[in-house]
């Protein structure tokens, strides 16, 4: 009867290291093997940089429309832009000028 007791309390002894060594493999597993965890840095990796090229390229339209949007000022616009959007967007021409349609 003695020996259960023993045996019962060496059980009811080892129920708080064990549970909190069950708790720290958990949160260990979820580390190396959750969605933020070690194992998906290379899909991070690899989304930031395809995110990275786009951010460039949206850089470079962003630049381009800026510039045009400077050579379109009203207190100086560039007047060959002018008159290229004049020819495009509104069908105006110079009586000199030959038209060659493409279509």
């Amino acid at each position: 009867m003695a020996h259960k007791e023993k045996i019962g309390g060496l059980i009811k002894a080892a129920l708080g290291p064990g549970f909190a060594l069950l708790t720290l493999l958990a949160i260990a597993g979820y580390a190396v093997l959750g969605p933020t965890g070690v194992l998906a840095w290379g899909e991070y990796r690899a989304a930031l940089d395809e995110r990275g090229m786009q951010l460039a390229a949206l850089e470079a339209k962003r630049d381009a429309l800026k510039n045009r949007v400077e050579l379109l000022d009203p207190r100086g616009a560039d007047p060959d832009l002018v008159g290229e959007l004049l020819r495009k967007e509104g069908n105006f021409v110079h009586p000199d000028e030959i038209i060659v349609p493409l279509k």
